[in-house]
């Protein structure tokens, strides 16, 4: 069922476009709901959660698919990180842009895997994706809504240490 619904929600996205509804959001509050989204996982693996937000930081955007972004994104460091890990969240705010970082201490993703690791379908590992309940759509999901808000997102990461996803996106405050 899960898969069904991610293919169809990556199908409208990519058919459609994204038809985003613009208005002020506050960055601090999409990733607070996320977090209330995904209490349940992080206590069930008694996880940290450090954040570094800034109080009140509004950008343009589409709070829902900007929530979406974010619950993907930590939906996975939580899948892929061991019990009593911490993931850290942080905002810079720069002139023009925004950079959130979500950094988990996982097991992390090899060099030659990280090319494609926004590719539809992609799993870095089969085994490693049938444990965690994976579709390989999150990312692709994540990397759409991103783009269709003028944004960008990178990933870094190493091997037993953990993952960091870099989103940057424009602040664009006339609405």
């Amino acid at each position: 069922k899960k898969l069904i619904e991610e293919i169809l929600n990556l199908s409208n996205v990519e058919r459609e476009g994204v038809t985003l509804q613009y208005s002020q959001v506050n960055l601090g509050k999409v990733i607070n709901d996320a977090l209330k989204l995904l209490g349940g996982s992080i206590d069930q693996k008694k996880m940290n959660i450090a954040l570094n937000l800034p109080s009140e930081l509004v950008i343009k955007g589409d709070e829902d698919r900007l929530i979406q972004v974010m619950v993907n994104l930590l939906a996975n460091a939580i899948s892929y990180s061991m019990n009593e890990k911490t993931i850290r969240i942080r905002i810079e705010e720069k002139d023009e842009t925004v950079l959130i970082v979500v950094q988990d201490e996982g097991i992390g993703i090899e060099q030659a895997e990280l090319g494609r690791l926004f590719e539809r379908f992609y799993r870095v590992d089969r085994a490693r994706s049938r444990d965690s309940g994976g579709t390989g759509l999150g990312l692709a999901i994540v990397k759409h809504l991103i783009e269709a808000h003028n944004g960008t997102v990178e990933v870094e990461s190493e091997l037993q240490v953990g993952t960091t996803i870099y989103i940057k996106l424009p602040k664009l405050y006339d609405l």
